[in-house]
């Protein structure tokens, strides 16, 4: 799913400014991103191999946030969405799965203690969201990852073609079905504004992970 938002553009609705948030604040617009899309070189395999292990920790596991905010979900408009969305995103994590073991060994990296340390805190930040009792913490949550994973998944993709495994295709809710669930279901400002800040939160955590993935690399080229 291509989301082409100008930074400059003005939302028109808690919707747009959903997809606007995650065009200016997703994972596309990390350095290491397409740092790692553009691997060459000695170090690829193993930078490669350490952003799948790293990404199947934080959302190789099951229930994660999807499965999660669909059964605490209270919002009737916002439940077939997420019903959908938890579909696509298993077999998305099957994936991860079997990239993860497609790749290899996690790469030896100092500080692998805080590594983990991070990973847990972010599971951790993950759950809360998704079970959130602000009503639009969870759904925001929820529709910024399927819209930040478009940018994940083109590197899992490259690590994919890189081993030689083929890439099923991916059948995440698209743009319009967001858009609509978000209209549909953020009727109150009170829910904007968790919406926002669930979508936000979620991003953070990407961007934490894409940050530790450029430290390790880094070390690693260091060692």
């Amino acid at each position: 799913m291509a989301i082409n938002r100008s930074v400059n553009q003005q939302p028109v609705s808690v919707a747009e400014a959903q997809l606007v948030r995650v065009a200016e604040g997703g994972c596309a617009r990390h350095p290491h991103l397409n740092g790692l899309l553009e691997a060459v070189g000695p170090y690829a395999a193993s930078d490669l191999a350490d952003a799948v292990h790293l990404l199947c920790s934080l959302h190789g596991r099951y229930p994660g946030l999807v499965e999660l905010a669909l059964q605490r979900c209270a919002n009737a408009g916002a439940k077939p969405w997420l019903q959908r969305a938890a579909e696509a995103f298993e077999r998305e994590r099957l994936y991860v799965v079997r990239l993860t073991s497609a790749v290899g060994p996690l790469p030896s990296t100092p500080g692998a203690r805080e590594t983990e340390a991070s990973l847990v805190a972010a599971r951790h930040a993950l759950e809360t969201l998704a079970t959130s009792e602000r009503s639009g913490c969870a759904l925001g949550a929820a529709t910024s990852l399927i819209c930040d994973w478009w940018s994940i998944r083109r590197l899992l993709d490259r690590a994919a073609a890189r081993v030689g495994l083929e890439c099923p295709a991916p059948s995440l809710p698209d743009e319009s079905s967001i858009l609509e669930v978000i209209h549909r279901a953020a009727d109150t400002p009170a829910s904007e504004r968790a919406l926002g800040f669930g979508g936000e939160q979620l991003l953070l955590q990407h961007r934490g992970l894409l940050d530790i993935l450029e430290a390790r690399a880094a070390a690693r080229s260091a060692y």
